[in-house]
């Protein structure tokens, strides 16, 4: 009875969320199970016109989940550019360039992405916004869950998560993983009158010194595998080049 007790005080403290069993039956089921197959991340879906809830994979892959909020521990998070020579067909087709880190660019035309041209505002097809697109991919883990869930960042709401980040979490001596952080969605309007959906994100409790580890090394051991993970056209979002020139003036 002490056990739960202290079990339950833990999971309040740290804000309802609990944390993986990493070194239990469940880390040694995926190491047996999964042997040999690639591990997959469900995506969380931002929805283009100014939509208020993600669309994230549910029991039913033919019905999937709609969520007003998503609720985890970042796991991960890093910038993400993709280039594609032709226009999307549908086919889910990898980018003729890409970078994992949002500095250096593989492929074709590949090198430094600050200097790239296609990295330019103004290279889109019609003159305006990026042909390179500028994207940010955050791994929430959410409560109970061993797998975390994918989210891809548009331009137009990198910026909220970098003040996010900057202003709520590390100027407060704290790291993303030691936090548990709560992703919404708001809809906003570029400056010619098109609806978006930006997302918007706050903390909801601090993680205790003793989870805060947990999740220091959880995100370490999950790094490699995150960081590998291809980019496809499905990590697009509905572009809206006016606000992404007001989002990412750079």
């Amino acid at each position: 009875m002490k056990s739960n007790k202290k079990e339950k005080a833990i999971t309040v403290a740290n804000g309802g969320f609990v944390l993986p069993n990493l070194d239990g039956e469940i880390a040694e089921a995926m190491e047996n199970e999964m042997d040999g197959l690639p591990i997959t991340f469900d995506r969380a879906k931002i929805p283009a016109g100014g939509g208020l809830a993600f669309e994230v994979p549910g029991e039913d892959p033919d019905s999937p989940d709609m969520l007003k909020e998503i609720i985890g521990v970042i796991a991960d998070h890093h910038a993400l550019n993709a280039y594609w020579q032709e226009k999307f067909n549908g086919q889910n087709t990898p980018p003729d360039c890409s970078s994992m880190d949002g500095k250096n660019g593989e492929g074709n035309p590949g090198g430094k992405c600050s200097s790239c041209p296609y990295n330019q505002f103004g290279s889109g097809g019609d003159g305006s916004g990026k042909a390179c697109k500028n994207m940010h991919r955050v791994y929430l883990l959410r409560s109970g869950e061993l797998i975390p869930i994918l989210l891809t960042l548009p331009p137009t709401s990198i910026k909220a998560f970098a003040d996010y980040l900057g202003k709520r979490v590390v100027s407060k001596g704290k790291r993303s993983y030691g936090v548990l952080t709560k992703v919404t969605l708001k809809k906003a309007v570029s400056s010619t009158g098109i609806q978006y959906s930006q997302a918007q994100f706050a903390v909801v409790a601090d993680l205790d010194p003793a989870a805060v580890k947990a999740m220091r090394e959880f995100s370490e051991r999950i790094k490699p595998v995150t960081r590998r993970l291809a980019i496809t056209e499905v990590d697009t979002v509905e572009e809206v080049k006016e606000a992404e020139e007001e989002a990412l003036p750079l």
